[in-house]
């Protein structure tokens, strides 16, 4: 199978890339090589390469600077998206593409399903939603994987950033009105590989197993890594005013994922154990 993978210097695109490279001939391509927002860039990527699959891993992730650049997020997250399925759809070949927890509003008290109503609160969740719904329109063969609160090896994450901040500080002011379900990039590749494999399409959720709040998230970062004398003190999403609107609740559920595949994502405390465990600080 020949993959042409999309973004894949970034934090997912880089697990995806190592998952898939000893097993398919794949390509990546990265913002360096491809403005995936050209249409005419996005079509001459698809014809040169003549890819099975394209995995979209490119998107426009700062939530806040959304709010600022609107133009430029719904560029990346939307019409870009337009832009692959259209070059994809010449030839009917089969798209992966990731979305986000922050096409809901938040305000439910049980996991979302994938059929659940989307209401976004801000800009980067109505971006992601548009794009979702250019992919639903214009693709025959497509897999939509919605997922959260990612971290991993390359780049910028949460993780990085606690411990980064314990190192300079005795004390943290964590959200604790804020409840998701941290998950590690290397496990999403692993269960990508798995939907790609079961020749499966259609909308999934796939996150590590169970949910927590930034702030819970943030004792358990500092006790697998060791760091006492920190200080975590819980605070509410008011207190730590943001450009954008957090959804309060945005679990989603993995009943789909289990039941088409017949397996299940570790829990995110053991991720978080192996992300540490591998990873250099």
């Amino acid at each position: 199978m020949k993959i042409l993978l999309l973004g894949h210097k970034g934090m997912l695109g880089n697990d995806l890339f190592l998952r898939f490279a000893g097993k398919y001939q794949i390509t990546g391509l990265d913002k360096d090589e491809i403005d995936i927002t050209s249409k005419e860039e996005c079509r001459k990527a698809i014809n040169e390469n003549v890819p099975d699959l394209v995995i979209n891993a490119a998107a426009y992730t700062d939530v806040d600077g959304c709010e600022k650049t609107k133009d430029e997020c719904f560029a990346v997250n939307a019409e870009a998206v337009k832009n692959i399925a259209e070059a994809c759809n010449e030839k009917n070949i089969r798209i992966v593409h990731f979305s986000t927890d922050y096409v809901f509003d938040g305000e439910g008290v049980k996991p979302y399903r994938e059929d659940s109503i989307c209401n976004p609160i801000n800009v980067y969740g109505a971006s992601k939603l548009a794009g979702e719904r250019y992919l639903q329109e214009l693709s025959r063969n497509y897999v939509l994987i919605r997922t959260e609160w990612l971290y991993g090896k390359n780049g910028k994450n949460f993780v990085r950033t606690i411990l980064a901040k314990a190192q300079t500080s005795d004390k943290l002011e964590v959200v604790d009105d804020q409840i998701g379900s941290p998950t590690y990039t290397k496990d999403l590749a692993a269960a990508t590989e798995l939907l790609i494999e079961k020749n499966l399409t259609g909308v999934f959720h796939i996150t590590n197993r169970g949910n927590c709040s930034w702030y819970q998230f943030t004792l358990k970062i500092l006790q697998e890594s060791g760091i006492g004398g920190v200080q975590v003190l819980p605070i509410k999403s008011a207190d730590l005013p943001r450009p954008a609107k957090r959804p309060h609740y945005s679990v989603l559920s993995m009943q789909k994922f289990i039941a088409a595949t017949g397996k299940t994502m570790q829990p995110w405390q053991l991720a978080l154990q192996d992300y540490l465990k591998n990873m250099k600080y």
